[in-house]
């Protein structure tokens, strides 16, 4: 059976901050009951991903980013056909995008945690300043997810 929420953190552990998607899931993992709650960790998100959002009720993508503007941004997603829609990963909107066309269910509520990041040098650590933005975030992203899924949604 499905569980009703997804949170899907994408990354690469090697290379420095981008390794925070995954890096929150391994924090949710020791300080959340998952009764209800899948993880899911990938490098980069595929088209193959759109089937993982089926059956759902909410979905949070985890990811990198050095546009964001504060230590973490919330933001809900829209389905987009975005310049990354052809290529060999994704966006979150175009997944969603992807989703709306192979799937007959209709999208669930999906939104972007996006953790400021700065370094994605290969074979280094998280840059201290983007540690700080990780414990923000996780903290976050536990008191959400800790409350009735009917109240997040």
């Amino acid at each position: 059976m499905t569980k009703p929420i997804l949170v899907f953190g994408y990354g690469n552990l090697s290379r420095g901050d981008d390794a925070v998607g995954p890096l929150v899931l391994d924090y949710l993992a020791e300080h959340l009951d998952l009764s209800n709650i899948e993880l899911l960790s990938d490098f980069q998100l595929q088209i193959e991903h759109a089937l993982d959002l089926q059956d759902r009720e909410l979905v949070v993508f985890v990811d990198a980013s050095v546009t964001c503007p504060d230590s973490f941004t919330y933001t809900l997603l829209c389905p987009a056909q975005d310049h990354s829609y052809t290529s060999h990963a994704l966006s979150p909107a175009a997944l969603l995008s992807v989703y709306q066309t192979v799937s007959k269910q209709p999208l669930p509520p999906c939104y972007l945690l996006s953790i400021q990041a700065e370094a994605f040098e290969l074979g280094t650590g998280l840059s201290e300043p983007c540690a700080a933005n990780l414990q923000q975030a996780c903290r976050f992203l536990e008191q959400l997810l800790a409350q009735p899924l009917s109240t997040i949604v």
